[in-house]
């Protein structure tokens, strides 16, 4: 069967690896906004579709059968675009996306629904560890009055000021690596995108051991699919035989 997932995360390159091994012809599509991805087995498609008519003519063009959103939970308008193309290409929609993290007893979290909102919950002469990505960077930037150490895989596009430092580094982190980053840097505020997944989690529980409060932004709204959160639970939902 032919198989487009939309990728960029270990789920979908896990996916892409266990379909690959059952004999389905797949194609894994990248934004290509990461350098030196790790790639999974299969086709690659690197770049953009062209919104929601670039990704129903694909659909169709290429003759695939079941198309599965496999991106980052805050991967943006391609998780709304895919539901509507997957609609006027007539093709079969899975949606996997990692479980959200739920917050624990006696952790001091303030759940927000934008970067801006977060960025406006900060209190003054605040020390931030910032991993939200580069989407929104400025909204934090301009809190001229606050520390911030800004956690990126990739270099941002943009000079930090003098109230900002840069550390740039791959997941997985310990738990012993993050409490000796929040010590080492005297972080009174974790500012964090709810991924999910256990590789970026230690913040979550180093914030909670160290007294770090939490400002959580939570997942945007993507429309009705087929939702599932496990490797096994997208092969089933799938629908395509051993």
């Amino acid at each position: 069967m032919k198989i487009l997932i939309l990728g960029g995360t270990g789920e979908a390159r896990e996916l892409a690896n266990r379909l690959v091994a059952m004999g389905h012809d797949v194609t894994t599509s990248l934004a290509g906004r990461t350098q030196d991805p790790k790639l999974p087995l299969g086709r690659m498609r690197m770049g953009k579709f062209g919104g929601i008519p670039g990704l129903a003519a694909y659909l169709k063009i290429a003759g695939i059968e079941r198309l599965v959103d496999a991106t980052h939970p805050y991967a943006g308008l391609i998780s709304i675009n895919a539901v509507a193309a997957a609609q006027q290409a007539g093709v079969k929609l899975v949606r996997y996306m990692r479980p959200e993290w739920e917050q624990q007893i006696g952790a001091d979290w303030v759940t927000v629904e934008t970067v801006a909102e977060a960025a406006a919950a900060l209190p003054p002469n605040a020390d931030v560890l910032l991993t939200t990505g580069h989407a929104g960077l400025s909204h934090f930037l301009e809190r001229d009055d606050c520390q911030f150490v800004v956690r990126t895989i990739e270099v941002p596009d943009m000079d930090l000021p003098r109230h900002a430092s840069l550390l740039q580094t791959r997941p997985p982190y310990s738990l012993s690596d993050e409490m000796a980053l929040m010590q080492r840097e005297g972080i009174t505020h974790l500012v964090t995108k709810n991924s999910g997944g256990g590789q970026t989690a230690a913040k979550l529980e180093a914030a909670q051991k160290l007294g770090v409060k939490v400002i959580m932004i939570a997942r945007p709204v993507y429309g009705p699919a087929n939702e599932v959160s496990s490797l096994d639970e997208a092969i089933a939902a799938l629908d395509i035989g051993g």
